[in-house]
């Protein structure tokens, strides 16, 4: 089974006003966890995030957010940055740019920043533009895969360490999905990022 845990070229080329990876400075990496606030998989990762001291950006669905308020508050008093990944985690590729843009908006009532994340990296250009308006595209250049159920927990932590690089922007998932691959990954990653000198940084 083939996963590209690093995106193509050109598709980094084609939207290239989105940030794919920060500058390789002091061997920064950034972590990101997409899909929550959900009980038992985000306190999870708050509590490893917190044994390691290590800054976060949580891209949460404001769906999510409506229905685990004190999850999401407990994400931004441990200093974490949050980022909207729209309402109802919708494919930009299977919605027009109204209905696209009406779940965004939607989700902003909930979780207010500057930072978004497109749902599975799926967005049509037009929507695009109109959210760049206002927001800082956050995207990836290393994928775990953690949410894959073929992948396993050991490959999902592979496929972090071997991958990244400084200024790499990592993508984990606090979903329940996840939880089985997070629970071995997340914990090896952080131990092995921290005693390799790499520094953990969420300032987009």
């Amino acid at each position: 089974m083939f996963t590209p845990v690093r995106p193509p070229f050109v598709v980094k080329r084609f939207y290239h006003r989105f940030v794919w990876e920060m500058p390789a400075v002091n061997k920064n990496i950034y972590l990101t966890f997409d899909d929550g606030p959900v009980p038992e998989a985000t306190d999870f990762v708050l509590q490893q995030l917190e044994k390691y001291r290590a800054p976060a950006t949580f891209f949460c669905i404001g769906d999510n957010v409506k229905k685990h308020p004190a999850i999401f508050q407990e994400i931004k008093n441990a200093g974490h940055r949050i980022g909207n990944h729209t309402q109802h985690h919708l494919n930009g590729w299977e919605n027009n740019t109204e209905n696209y843009i009406k779940d965004v908006n939607e989700a902003a009532k909930f979780v207010s920043s500057e930072l978004f994340r497109p749902p599975y990296g799926r967005i049509r250009k037009q929507q695009a533009n109109l959210l760049l308006e206002k927001y800082k595209i956050i995207m990836w250049d290393v994928i775990s895969y953690d949410y894959d159920k073929r992948v396993t927990p050991e490959k999902c932590y592979q496929n972090v360490i071997t991958n990244t690089r400084p200024g790499s922007i990592i993508v984990f998932h606090d979903s329940v999905k996840a939880f089985k691959n997070i629970t071995y990954a997340l914990p090896k990653c952080l131990e092995y990022f921290q005693s390799n000198g790499f520094i953990f940084k969420n300032d987009f």
